[in-house]
């Protein structure tokens, strides 16, 4: 009989002290329209390291202690009784952030409707950096800001794991791009399709770029800010970073009082924006396989392609969001679990 224990990276309380470590907790149980997943990769994200702050503890709902990661690749063991798509010995990736459950971890239940079909030229290492990024991405940049041909689009830090797919695929999309990066980097993102490169220890952006149509917030700070004069009038910020707004908690159903303190903490963004004509909104990705299905096509035709910068073994995953928060990655950082070396 299989044991009903697994491995997974927890974190047991919110703050300066999270307590971060390996438990061994029950194996999950797939529901009806769930399926059951042996993790063979993981990627962590900024907000993996964000929720452990505490700062998102009023939208986000774990049951402590709770599975870190969001993001998986890997292969699928039981499917619950309503599930058509996948069969057990499929190989699929997805991202499950906001559903309650983690993927840093030796097993993971993954709802049918997140999940897609792993692109057949990925590995799961490679296939395990894409969920969040892409998805974040494909919502902010083809839905939210509704990207077109010829329009032009600000995506600062162009190096790091958001920025790395976002350049390809607004160039996928026909628009051109403009990025900030370090010296070192300059390269890697013109090769990703980067059409206006400012290194921002020579230049401050917003002396040299103007006529954009289009910002992806990715660094806190007051870059959003000084992004606003870069717009044309009728231009969009699409924000990952904050400050929540008001839609963002009518969105979520929050309460009156939570709905109010956002409108308060993006006051003056939107006060800033609505000067200019400019629309400001706060953006949580959220899990859908069918696009992640679609963005897998875009990796089968090498129209875009992963960026990884560090693969740490699952022994070592606490260590890998230690390495992302330094804030210096290269595209991707992927825990890689101790599974058989599968390339299904």
């Amino acid at each position: 009989m299989k044991s009903q224990i697994m491995k997974a990276l927890t974190f047991k309380r919110y703050g300066k002290s999270p307590d971060i470590g390996f438990d061994n907790i029950p194996r999950p149980v797939p529901k009806a329209n769930e399926l059951l997943v042996q993790v063979h990769a993981a990627s962590v994200n900024p907000v993996d390291n964000m929720i452990m702050t505490g700062m998102f503890k009023p939208v986000l709902h774990f049951q402590l202690p709770a599975t870190l990661g969001s993001d998986l690749a890997g292969v699928v063991i039981e499917v619950g009784r309503d599930v058509t798509r996948f069969k057990a010995g499929d190989a699929i990736f997805a991202n499950i952030f906001d559903l309650g459950t983690g993927a840093i971890a030796e097993f993971a239940v993954v709802p049918e409707s997140a999940a897609a079909p792993k692109p057949a030229n990925l590995d799961f290492v490679q296939a395990a950096s894409i969920p969040m990024v892409g998805l974040t991405s494909w919502q902010a940049l083809k839905e939210r800001a509704n990207l077109r041909t010829g329009q032009k689009v600000f995506i600062p830090a162009g190096s790091g794991g958001i920025g790395t797919f976002a350049i390809q695929l607004a160039k996928h999309l026909g628009a051109k791009v403009g990025t900030t990066t370090s010296t070192g980097n300059v390269e890697l993102v013109r090769r990703l399709g980067a059409d206006e490169v400012i290194d921002y220890k020579k230049q401050a952006f917003e002396q040299v770029l103007r006529g954009y149509d289009a910002l992806l917030g990715t660094l806190k700070g007051d870059i959003i800010e000084k992004s606003i004069g870069i717009l044309k009038p009728g231009g969009k910020i699409v924000s990952l970073v904050g400050p929540l707004d008001a839609a963002f908690a009518r969105a979520r159903r929050l309460n009156f009082f939570l709905t109010f303190v956002f409108g308060l903490m993006s006051r003056k963004i939107m006060r800033l924006a609505k000067n200019r004509d400019i629309t400001y909104s706060f953006l949580f990705a959220h899990p859908d396989g069918a696009q992640l299905t679609e963005i897998g096509k875009l990796l089968e035709a090498e129209r875009i392609r992963p960026v990884i910068d560090k693969v740490f073994p699952f022994e070592q995953a606490k260590e890998a969001l230690d390495y992302l928060a330094q804030g210096r990655a290269k595209g991707k950082v992927v825990v890689r679990m101790n599974q058989p070396s599968l390339h299904v």
